[in-house]
C-alpha cells in the first residue's frame, strides 16, 4: 500500500527550517542558524531544472524496469557527477536491484471446516491474499486456525502473542494495529494512540513467517487500519512486487492475506468464541494464543516476472573518518503510464513532479552544497532509490545489501514529495521523538525561533511507510520531520489548502506536473535543514541511538556492540 500522505504536509520524510534564502514577511520570528554564514546558498535554479527534466513527458513517468529507465539513470548520474559526487558503489554509479513481480489469479474460496462447521468466503469481497514465495501455485490446505491476538513478539516489552505455540502447519488469525491503539494519549505499552512498528501489517506477516506459520490472515477493521476494505482490496489485486532472494522467499509463509471483520466474527462464532471478547483479552499483557479447532483451505495461481532496476549511488569521501557514513536518499521512480483524469483525456503519464522529482532535485542540491563546502569528517553517501512506489523495494534492497555497512552508518536524511508551498512556522516529527536525532532537530528549531507540534493521526503509522524505514528497522536512525500546515504567509488555512489541493488533484495522477509558477520558498527551507542536519552529523562525533524502549533500540545496540568488539584489539566481553 502506498504510504499515507499527511493532510498538512506531503513531505513523507522531512522538511525543514533554516536560514532564509528567500524574502520573508515582515514580523517573521525566524532566526538564522548560528553557522548561517558557513552554509552555501541553496542552488534553487538547479532544483528547478532537475525537477522539470525528471518530470518531463519524454521520461514517461519514470516507471522502473521499463525501456525508459536507462535514460532516467543516465540523467541522474550526469547530475550527480556535475554536483561533485564520485561513484559510490565500488567505482560504479549503479546498484542493481533484482525484483520479482507476482500476479495472483484463479482464487479459490476461503473454506473453513470443523466437526460441525463448513463456511465459505469469496475472494475480493471477503478475503484477499498473495504470496511472497516465487512459486506457480500457492495452496493452503487444511491448516489449523489459531487466534494470536495482535501477532506481536516484543522481548523488550515482555510481550509474546505466540508464547508456547508451535505454528508449523498453522494459520495465524491476527488483529490489525497494536494493543493500545484506541487510547487518546501515548502512555500505553505500545505508545498508546501512536502506532509502533508492531502495528504494521508488514511486521505481522514477517513475524508469522519467523514463527513458522503456513499462512497469516489479518482481520480488517477500518479505524485501527486507517483505511477501508476498498483500499485493501485494490492494493492486493494485481501485481505484487518484492526483492528477489536466493531462496525465492521459501522461508516466508505460503500465503498472507486479509479477511473482513464480519468474516472473522463468523469464524470465531463457529469455533464457539467471540471476536470482541478475544480482542479485549489480547490487549492485556500475558495473553495466550487460542487454537480455534477449525481448519482453513484456499489457494491461487501465480504469474511470475523477474526484472532488475537500479539505485544510483554517489559519495563524498570523508577526510578523517571515511569509514563512518551519513546517508541521504530520495526515490527516483514513479508510476509511469496511468489512468487519464480531469480535462486531459489523452494524458496518461503520471509525471511525478512532486512525487518525487523534486526530492531527487533536493538530493542533488545538497550534494552540490556539500561538495562546495569541502569534505566533511565522515563520508556522505547520496542514493537515488528505485521502486519506492512498489513497496520501498530499492531501500529494502539497500538495507539488506548495504554498500556501506549499517553498523558504520551514523544516520541519515530521506526526501520524499516536497510540497511546493511557502515556509512554515512549525514542524513535526513523524513517529514522535524516537531517536537522539530528535535532539539535533529540536536544537535547530530553537535556533530558528520555530516550534515543534504533534503529529497528526499518529495511529496511522506514517513513520513506517517511506524509504527511511528500510534503514530504521535495521537500526539506523533516520531524520523524519515534516513541515506543518501553519505557513508564514496565510497560516494554517493556506497550508491546508495547498496540501488538500495536491492530494485531491495531483497525487498519483497525471496532473502532478512541474509548473513555472511553483513557490520554491518552502522547498528551499527544506534543503537548508537537510543540509544543516546532515552536515552536523558528518562533521561531528555523535553516534545517535534510538530512545530507550524504542522497538529498534536493541538492533542498534547489538550492531554497535558487535562493531566495537570487532575493532577491539583484545576482543570484548560478549555477555
Amino acid at each position: 500500500m502506498k504510504p499515507y500522505l499527511p493532510l498538512v504536509a506531503l513531505a513523507a520524510l522531512g522538511v525543514s527550517l533554516a536560514a532564509s534564502a528567500q524574502p520573508l514577511p515582515k514580523g517573521t520570528a525566524l532566526k538564522p542558524p548560528a553557522d548561517a554564514g558557513a552554509q552555501p546558498d541553496v542552488p534553487v535554479d538547479l532544483m528547478k531544472a532537475v525537477t522539470k527534466r525528471l518530470s518531463a513527458d519524454d521520461f514517461e513517468g519514470r516507471a522502473p524496469s521499463t525501456a525508459i529507465e536507462p535514460k532516467v539513470l543516465d540523467y541522474i548520474v550526469a547530475q550527480f557527477k556535475a554536483a561533485g559526487l564520485q561513484p559510490g558503489n565500488k567505482g560504479q554509479w549503479l546498484q542493481p536491484v533484482p525484483t520479482v513481480e507476482i500476479t495472483a489469479s484463479d482464487y479459490t474460496p476461503l473454506k473453513v471446516s470443523g466437526t460441525a462447521t463448513s463456511l465459505s468466503f469469496r475472494p475480493g469481497d471477503d478475503y484477499v491474499a498473495s504470496s511472497y514465495r516465487v512459486t506457480p501455485k500457492s495452496q493452503v490446505q487444511d491448516s489449523e486456525l489459531v487466534f494470536v491476538g495482535y501477532g506481536i513478539n516484543a522481548p523488550e516489552l515482555g510481550w509474546n502473542d505466540y508464547a508456547g505455540l508451535d505454528m508449523k502447519g498453522k494459520t495465524a488469525v491476527i488483529l490489525v494495529n497494536d494493543p493500545d491503539y484506541a487510547m487518546e494519549g501515548e502512555q500505553g505499552i505500545f505508545k498508546g494512540r501512536r502506532m509502533t512498528y508492531y502495528g504494521r501489517w508488514t511486521y505481522k506477516f514477517e513475524e508469522a513467517a519467523r514463527q513458522g506459520a503456513t499462512a497469516a490472515l489479518i482481520v480488517h477493521d477500518t479505524f485501527p487500519a486507517a483505511y477501508g476494505w476498498n483500499v485493501v482490496n485494490s492494493s492486493w489485486t494485481g501485481a505484487q512486487y518484492s526483492v528477489q532472494t536466493p531462496n525465492d522467499a521459501m522461508d516466508q509463509t505460503v500465503a498472507n492475506g486479509w479477511i473482513q471483520k464480519p468474516v472473522a466474527e463468523a469464524i470465531l462464532k463457529a469455533s464457539g468464541k467471540d471476536l470482541a471478547a478475544l480482542t479485549k483479552a489480547a490487549q492485556t499483557k500475558g495473553f495466550k494464543p487460542v487454537p480455534l479447532g477449525l481448519k482453513v483451505s484456499f489457494g491461487f495461481d501465480n504469474a511470475i516476472r523477474r526484472s532488475t532496476s537500479n539505485n544510483v549511488v554517489g559519495v563524498l569521501p570523508g577526510k578523517s573518518r571515511p569509514d563512518e557514513v551519513v546517508l541521504y536518499s530520495a526515490h527516483w521512480d514513479h508510476l509511469g503510464h496511468c489512468t487519464p483524469q480531469g480535462g486531459k483525456p489523452n494524458d496518461d503519464i503520471c509525471n511525478g513532479a512532486v512525487d518525487n522529482a523534486d526530492g531527487v532535485a533536493a538530493l542533488t542540491a545538497i550534494a552540490k552544497m556539500n561538495a562546495e563546502t569541502g569534505p566533511a569528517e565522515r563520508s556522505q553517501v547520496f542514493v537515488a532509490l528505485t521502486l519506492e512506489e512498489s513497496g520501498l523495494l530499492g531501500s529494502e534492497f539497500y538495507g539488506a545489501n548495504p554498500i556501506y555497512p549499517l553498523d558504520h552508518t551514523v544516520g541519515g536524511v530521506n526526501m520524499d514529495a516536497l510540497l511546493p508551498a511557502g515556509r512554515a512556522k512549525s514542524y513535526t516529527q513523524t513517529g514522535g521523538d524516537k531517536s537522539e536525532l530528535g535532539d539535533l532537530y529540536l536544537a535547530a528549531l530553537k535556533a530558528r525561533g520555530l516550534t515543534d507540534v504533534p503529529e497528526d493521526h499518529p495511529e496511522r503509522g506514517g513513520y513506517y511507510r517511506s524509504d527511511h524505514f528500510s534503514l530504521a528497522k535495521r537500526g539506523v536512525p533516520m531524520f523524519n520531520v515534516e513541515r506543518s500546515g501553519d505557513l508564514m504567509n496565510g497560516g494554517t488555512a493556506a497550508g491546508e489548502k495547498a496540501a488538500q489541493d495536491y492530494t485531491d488533484n495531483r497525487y498519483h495522477a497525471p496532473a502532478d506536473e512541474y509548473s513555472e509558477n511553483w513557490d520554491w520558498s518552502g522547498i528551499t527551507q527544506d534543503v537548508e535543514l537537510f543540509y544543516d542536519l546532515g552536515r552536523t552529523l558528518a562533521d561531528g562525533t555523535m553516534w545517535p541511538n534510538w530512545r530507550a524502549g524504542d522497538e529498534f533500540r536493541a538492533i542498534r545496540d547489538k550492531a554497535i556492540h558487535d562493531r566495537d568488539c570487532a575493532a577491539a584489539t583484545k576482543g570484548c566481553n560478549t555477555k
